[in-house]
């Protein structure tokens, strides 16, 4: 019966997770390079900012669900 119980719990971890936590590195090593550049895309260096923070904020919620505090 213990057992049981353990399979039938739903794991919170999906095959999108590790992605979700890739395009978040790439979008930070973006940023960097757009401030480093010598000529500056202030539309791009905004755009990538307001991706990064969503994806910052979805990075947080979830690592939330995955530690059943959401």
């Amino acid at each position: 019966m213990f057992l049981a119980e353990g399979a039938a719990q739903a794991s919170k971890f999906t095959g999108f997770d590790p992605f979700v936590i890739l395009f978040t590195i790439i979008i930070l090593i973006g940023i960097v390079r757009l401030l480093g550049a010598p000529k500056k895309n202030v539309f791009a260096i905004g755009f990538s900012t307001v991706a990064l923070i969503i994806f910052l904020v979805l990075d947080a919620v979830m690592v939330l669900n995955w530690m059943d505090k959401l």
